[in-house]
């Protein structure tokens, strides 16, 4: 894995999510993209729509990126993530992995994972 600098359409769905812009975050995304946020599976744009506006866009999520990596196409972005969600059991600087996989310019999967830290 190679440290890379944040860009293209995964920079574009950062900074919508940050301004709140659902139809720029929207429009990130191919038809048929699959998002997969914590363990719930969300497919296809009207889905993934729905999803944006009521969790990101309805809790104010916002991210901080501290990381970016490639690996073999696929851009892992590890970000701290803040908004109006619910916290209960949730460590104070909450670090989420999102892993993007990217054709012909829109995001066709997205992963947001919560990853503890490996012995390993």
């Amino acid at each position: 894995m190679e440290n890379i600098k944040l860009t293209g359409v995964v920079e574009e769905y950062i900074r919508a999510v940050n301004a709140s812009d659902t139809n720029a975050l929207v429009a990130t995304f191919a038809d048929d993209a699959f998002v997969n946020d914590n363990r719930r599976e969300i497919v296809g744009s009207a889905a993934i729509r729905r999803w944006l506006k009521e969790e990101i866009i309805g809790d104010s999520v916002r991210i901080e990126v501290r990381e970016v990596l490639e690996h073999h196409g696929t851009t892992i972005v590890r970000g701290a993530y803040d908004g109006t969600y619910e916290k209960t059991n949730l460590p104070a600087e909450l670090i989420l992995t999102s892993y993007f996989n990217v054709v012909d310019g829109k995001i066709v999967s997205l992963s947001i994972i919560f990853n503890r830290q490996s012995p390993y």
